[in-house]
């Protein structure tokens, strides 16, 4: 899977993904650690990544773009702040994520569960 990691979460965690042998870059990668979450958005959309965050910017931005693409993983309310244990966390539920995120969808990792919001948001699946 591709990935895009915000500035929000440290450079450790693409580092972990690609260990685990993934296609993850950081931002600061590509030089864009000041960049606006527009050019994040754009960027991961244009690559085919997901990107992962701790800003919920990119979930407003999905909500008003009506986009289906790219998808987000979110770490909110608690989750853990260390690199290691977020690597942990994705990688324990990425069999589970994998085929939503391909679809078009933003996962929230909070403390005690995790939610999957469907792309666009807003819209029926009808």
């Amino acid at each position: 899977m591709r990935f895009l990691v915000d500035n929000a979460l440290s450079p450790r965690l693409a580092e972990g993904l690609r260990g685990a042998g993934h296609h993850a870059i950081h931002v600061r990668e590509r030089h864009l650690e000041t960049a606006e979450d527009e050019i994040i958005f754009e960027l991961a959309k244009r690559e085919s990544r997901v990107i992962l965050s701790a800003d919920t910017d990119f979930g407003t931005l999905l909500a008003l773009r009506e986009s289906s693409q790219p998808s987000v993983v979110l770490f909110r309310r608690g989750t853990e702040r260390r690199p290691e244990k977020q690597l942990a966390l994705l990688l324990a539920n990425l069999d589970t994520i994998a085929e939503p995120l391909q679809q078009g969808c933003v996962i929230i990792f909070e403390q005690q569960r995790m939610r999957i919001r469907f792309l666009p948001i807003g819209k029926s699946t009808e």
